[in-house]
């Protein structure tokens, strides 16, 4: 595993927040990593394995989840707030020049940032999301973020991640399927395996609209004249076909790229995203 230092950070509501930061060259455009909602800065490990060594890799615990603090106030986890606490990372850390790397709630993320770093942002990858989300998909999420669950072992919750999985990596197998519950779940206090995110981060996004922003084509549109690369999961159910390809209509320069036989969300792991990183990352150097 790469070796990563501990960055910790004070939002402007008083939440101490909480990154891993894998060190690069220091000449080369950094990526910020900002993951999905349940999600935690575990899920780009394999990423920095792969990427840093040549360049800076910041992965994020937004605020309720991993390592970061839980927030008072519930209705601060929304997607403006996330972008607030990310702007006070790149101050606290002094960091001019960035890109970034978006994972369905951090494609949106990365997408209403856009604007406020114009100029700083390199370039952005945006996986598996859109201006407009699926009902299906949102329907779903809406189905299961929120309510806690609490296993005896690490097998008990693989099953369960796999049961709940098995349609977004039809070719998975049970290391593949432990991986990704050590990436979502953690162990409390009472050995129990639990998921590792504030259940209250349920209540904002229950709330319909709340769970992206307030013009979302606008915040896409930010992205102009940068490199962008789209990443979509030939099975997602929450980026669909015809909005992936009104975002390459909106940006003419961004590459979008498929990744077959899965669903929400591609890992990034996979050759085709992988692939693309690499491209998206040498525009990005060459520009």
């Amino acid at each position: 595993m790469a070796a990563y230092s501990d960055v910790h950070w004070w939002s402007n509501d008083g939440v101490r927040l909480h990154a891993r930061d894998y060190p690069g060259d220091p000449g080369a455009v950094p990526l910020l990593c900002v993951p999905g909602l349940t999600r935690n800065a575990r899920d780009y490990a394999a990423f920095a394995e792969r990427w840093s060594g040549a360049r800076r890799v910041i992965a994020v615990d937004l605020r309720g989840r991993g390592e970061s603090g839980y927030a008072k106030d519930a209705m601060s986890y929304v997607p403006l707030t996330y972008v607030q606490d990310l702007e006070a990372l790149l101050a606290e850390q002094g960091i001019g020049r960035f890109a970034m790397i978006g994972t369905s709630l951090g494609g949106i993320v990365t997408m209403l940032l856009a604007r406020p770093a114009r100029g700083r942002l390199a370039g952005a990858l945006i996986n598996d999301v859109g201006p407009e989300i699926e009902a299906g998909g949102l329907s779903r999420i809406r189905g299961y973020v929120g309510k806690a669950s609490s296993w005896p072992t690490w097998l008990h919750a693989a099953r369960a991640v796999e049961e709940a999985n098995r349609d977004v990596y039809p070719d998975w197998g049970l290391q593949d399927w432990l991986a990704m519950a050590k990436r979502l779940y953690r162990v409390n206090t009472a050995g129990r395996v639990v998921l590792d995110y504030d259940m209250r981060i349920a209540e904002p996004f229950r709330v319909p609209g709340a769970e992206t922003g307030p013009d979302m084509w606008s915040a896409l549109a930010g992205l102009s004249g940068v490199p962008v690369a789209v990443v979509r999961g030939e099975r997602s159910d929450l980026l669909g076909e015809k909005t992936a390809q009104r975002m390459m209509a909106a940006l003419p320069e961004a590459e979008l790229v498929t990744v077959p036989r899965v669903g929400h969300a591609p890992t990034l792991a996979e050759p085709e995203a992988e692939a693309a990183v690499g491209r998206l990352l040498d525009r990005i150097d060459r520009g």
